[in-house]
C-alpha cells in the first residue's frame, strides 16, 4: 500500500510498504477513503516532538471497513466509519471514567502517572511517536485499528466524508476548549491561533452563545478567512502588550471570560524567543500561555488545547492565584463526546469542511506538508485522498 511515512525532520514521503494485518479480535482493517494532515504532525514534522524510526502519519481519517476481528460484531466489511484520534480499551479506569487519552493499555512501553517528558505518558495516538504507543496512522490507503469495539462510529449515509473528517480531531478538540469554559450564553472568548483548532473554537464558541469571539493570529489571510466563515472579531498580533491592550479595550478593561490557545509550543518567535528557549533548554516558546493568562479576566478560564511537550521556568502561578483563573489543559478525549457533536453536523447546526484550502493526494503529501508548515499559498488545512493518482 501507499502510505505517508516520517523518515526525520522535514522529510516525509509517499513510500510504498506493507499492508496492515490482524494483531487482536478487537481490531479492524480500514480502506481509508480520507485523511488530513493536522497541526499536531508538525511538531514531529520540525522535529519538537522526537521519532528515531520510520512511521506512518497521521491520525485523521475516515474510511470504509475491509476486514473485522473475530470479537467485533458491530461493524462488518464495508461499514463507514470515523475513527477518534486518541486510541484506548473502552475497559479500564479512564475509559470507564471518560478519559480515553488516559487509557492503561494502549501505550504499555511508555505509560505511566508521572506524565513525564520521554516517559510515563498517556494512552496511544494513532501515527504520533513511540511515545505515545508506535502505532502506524491513518494518512495511508489501510490502517490497522485496535480497540475498534470502543473507538469507530459509523457514519450516516447522508454526509459525504468531509463533512465528517474533523470528528476524527480538530472539531472535539476546539469544541472541548469551549467547553471547559462552561459559557452560559453571552460571554467573550478569545481564541489564540486561526489555524484548523482555532478556527473550530471559534464555531464551537458560537454555537455556545457566545456574545463576542475574538481570534488573534500573526497571519492576515488566516484571520480573513476566520471572519468570513464564523463573523467573529479579528486581531493581528504585533506583540503581546498591544495585543492584550486591545483585547481588554473591547471588554470592559476586565478582559475575556475565556481565553483559549489554539497555538502550542511552536508560535512564531524572534531571536530573542530562541535564544531564551536555548539558555532554559526548553522547546519552543510559552508565549501564547503567557498572553492568555494576561487576556483572560479575574476568575475566568484558560483552556489550553496546543501542545507543550516539555517543562517551562519562569511558569506564571502567581498570576494564576493573584486572578483565580481556571487552567484546563491536555488532549482532548473525544470518545465521551464524538457522538453529539455527530448530530450537531448531521442537523446543519455547523459546518466543518469549509476550512478546507487544499485537496491533494496522498502522493503529493510532501508538498502537502511543506505549504501546511510554512502557511504558503493561503493554506489552512490539507485534505488527502489516499487512491487519487498524482496529476490528476
Amino acid at each position: 500500500m501507499k502510505a505517508a511515512v516520517f523518515h526525520t525532520p522535514g522529510k516525509i514521503t509517499c513510500d510504498t510498504i506493507d499492508d496492515p494485518e490482524i494483531h487482536d479480535d478487537h481490531d479492524i482493517i480500514l480502506r481509508v477513503t480520507s485523511t488530513a494532515i493536522c497541526g499536531s504532525d508538525l511538531h514531529m514534522y520540525s522535529g519538537g516532538i522526537p521519532q528515531a524510526r520510520p512511521m506512518v502519519m497521521g491520525h485523521e481519517f475516515i474510511g470504509i471497513v475491509e476486514e473485522t476481528g473475530k470479537n467485533i460484531n458491530h461493524l462488518k466489511a464495508g461499514d463507514r466509519v470515523v475513527v477518534p484520534f486518541p486510541i484506548a480499551c473502552g475497559s479500564c479506569y479512564f475509559c470507564q471514567h471518560d478519559l480515553p487519552t488516559a487509557c492503561e493499555h494502549s501505550n504499555p512501553e511508555h505509560y505511566g502517572p508521572e506524565g513525564g517528558i520521554l516517559t510515563e505518558k498517556g494512552g496511544a495516538l494513532f501515527g504520533y511517536t513511540d511515545l505515545y504507543g508506535g502505532y502506524n496512522g491513518g494518512q495511508a490507503q489501510y490502517v490497522r485499528v485496535p480497540y475498534a469495539h470502543f473507538g469507530p462510529r459509523k457514519v450516516p449515509e447522508s454526509l459525504t466524508d468531509e463533512q465528517v473528517l474533523f470528528l476524527t480531531d480538530i472539531f472535539p478538540t476546539g469544541y472541548t476548549g469551549v467547553m471547559w469554559g462552561d459559557l452560559k450564553g453571552g460571554e467573550t472568548v478569545v481564541i489564540f491561533g486561526a489555524g484548523p483548532v482555532g478556527s473550530m473554537s471559534a464555531k464551537s464558541a458560537i454555537l455556545h452563545n457566545a456574545e463576542k469571539v475574538i481570534v488573534i493570529d500573526t497571519l492576515q489571510y488566516r484571520l480573513d478567512k476566520i471572519r468570513k466563515l464564523t463573523g467573529c472579531q479579528t486581531i493581528l498580533w504585533k506583540d503581546a502588550e498591544s495585543t492584550i491592550e486591545q483585547i481588554r479595550d473591547m471588554t470592559n478593561g476586565r478582559g475575556a471570560d475565556l481565553c483559549i490557545d489554539a497555538v502550542g509550543f511552536e508560535p512564531e518567535r524572534d531571536l530573542l524567543d530562541r535564544a531564551k528557549a536555548v539558555l532554559n533548554f526548553e522547546k519552543g516558546s510559552i508565549k501564547v500561555l503567557e498572553a492568555c493568562m494576561s487576556a483572560v479576566r479575574r476568575g475566568g478560564t484558560v483552556s489550553v488545547l496546543g501542545v507543550y511537550p516539555v517543562n517551562y521556568d519562569n511558569f506564571r502561578l502567581g498570576q494564576i492565584f493573584d486572578k483565580g483563573i481556571t487552567l484546563k489543559a491536555g488532549q482532548c478525549n473525544v470518545h465521551p463526546i464524538i457522538d453529539r457533536l455527530m448530530s450537531y453536523v448531521e442537523k446543519g447546526q455547523i459546518i466543518l469542511d469549509d476550512i478546507i484550502t487544499h485537496r491533494l493526494p496522498l502522493e503529493a503529501v510532501a508538498k502537502g506538508y511543506e505549504i501546511f508548515d510554512k502557511k504558503e499559498d493561503g493554506c489552512v488545512k490539507v485534505v488527502l485522498d489516499p487512491w487519487k493518482t498524482a496529476g490528476l
